[in-house]
């Protein structure tokens, strides 16, 4: 009788385990990153996310891809509304930081974090707070010229110097395409994070301790400039124009498809050039164009940052640690062709590899750049409420460009958007 019980219980034992199984099998704690591209970085993520899941078979990370403007427009609602992705990539890094968790009580070596990305760490962390890990800078940009160089080839125009002004650029870029008859001489790209280089290159202050103080004479001095490329052709407004308000619009189409002289944008488009256009024509970074007051770019980049209502804390930090352990984010940025934020790996060197020789020369210049770039540009990057400033000043100058207000009207709006913007913060300007 023993025999036939232990039989038994054994048979139970082993049908239990048979019926829990499956069950064990799927106790996966999963993971989900919004995340947008303006390259190959998705896919490169995701080669590095297999490995991940391979290594920690009880995490699972759904990579959810997303349109730039996705994140720009539409995740700040959510995120207000109380839900949100595990994880996601951004490039409003202060102006969402308050949906931000901080996992230094979770990750392996803080230290190593505080070592590495102690310049960068201060951009993802909520108003008022000095330490904390709320996020990994998943790329160091900086806006920088990229020219079409086979159009002044063609056009027999010698490319500007390393040290020429705007004014030689314009005048370059409009010779160009009346010879080549290209339909955009100049294209820059309608964001106030990319109008911030030629302000402060025309020798605006924009900032005042940590007050916007955004209208004097070297800001008017850029918006005229815009404004006054917009109605003679240098600028078409056909681009800024077929968006209204705040949103952003680039000329990465444009510019791939052999249209564009200049295009100013950033060091984030050389790895989507060179899987959209790569040896199609030739095509390079170069340096900033000079101003007055300075020859700069504007510093920024996007992180990926822990989102505070994740049920996973202890797993999102231990995918933190592993996408900024040192032969992850080398590879990533080797791959993806992007500048680190780490000090460690930029001492040490990004081993990038391209057969494409614009690629390898713009990375140089880019790397250049980033050495001349102006303390006021990191710190207007830095700074809490630079959104509310970016959004005020490309929303009205558009509307001046398209002759719905004067210019002197649009500076007023202007500085009544930003104390508008401030006192939605409680913040009196």
């Amino acid at each position: 009788m023993f025999g036939n019980l232990k039989r038994f219980a054994v048979a139970a034992v082993a049908g239990i385990a048979a019926l829990l199984a499956p069950a064990l099998a799927t106790a996966q704690t999963e993971l989900r990153i919004m995340w947008y591209s303006d390259g190959n970085e998705g896919e490169v993520l995701r080669d590095l996310l297999d490995r991940f899941e391979k290594q920690n078979s009880d995490i699972k990370v759904v990579l959810d891809r997303v349109p730039y403007k996705t994140v720009l427009e539409n995740l700040p609602q959510i995120l207000a509304s109380g839900q949100g992705p595990d994880l996601a990539r951004v490039t409003d890094l202060g102006g969402l930081s308050k949906f931000y968790l901080d996992i230094s009580p979770y990750v392996k070596d803080k230290g190593y974090w505080e070592d590495n990305f102690k310049e960068v760490l201060p951009w993802v962390r909520p108003a008022g707070v000095k330490e904390g890990i709320y996020g990994l800078m998943t790329q160091l940009t900086l806006t920088i010229p990229l020219v079409n160089t086979t159009l002044f080839q063609q056009a027999n125009v010698p490319l500007p110097g390393p040290k020429a002004s705007w004014d030689d650029w314009a005048t370059a870029a409009r010779e160009v395409a009346k010879k080549v008859d290209a339909p955009y001489p100049i294209a820059i790209d309608r964001s106030g994070h990319r109008v911030g280089t030629l302000i402060i290159d025309r020798g605006g202050k924009l900032l005042d301790g940590d007050k916007p103080a955004l209208i004097d004479d070297g800001f008017k001095a850029a918006m005229k400039t815009l404004y006054d490329w917009h109605q003679d052709g240098t600028m078409s407004k056909a681009l800024w124009g077929s968006v209204g308000g705040t949103a952003y619009r680039g000329a990465n189409e444009e510019f791939a498809n052999g249209q564009v002289v200049l295009y100013y944008s950033g060091t984030w488009q050389i790895p989507q050039f060179a899987k959209t256009i790569g040896n199609g024509f030739d095509w390079q970074a170069m340096p900033n164009p000079c101003g007055p007051a300075a020859c700069t770019g504007m510093p920024g980049g996007a992180a990926l940052v822990p989102i505070k209502t994740t049920k996973h804390p202890e797993a999102v930090a231990k995918l933190m640690d592993y996408l900024a352990s040192e032969p992850v984010y080398s590879e990533y940025h080797a791959r993806t062709y992007f500048l680190p934020a780490s000090i460690g790996l930029a001492k040490k060197g990004v081993p990038y590899k391209s057969d494409l020789p614009q690629v390898q020369k713009s990375l140089e210049i880019a790397v250049q750049e980033v050495a001349k770039t102006a303390p006021l540009a990191f710190a207007y990057q830095g700074f809490e409420h630079n959104r509310i400033m970016f959004n005020a000043t490309i929303a009205r100058l558009n509307q001046a460009i398209s002759g719905e207000m004067t210019l002197d009207e649009a500076f007023k709006r202007m500085q009544a958007d930003i104390a508008e913007g401030l006192a939605a913060k409680g913040i009196k300007l």
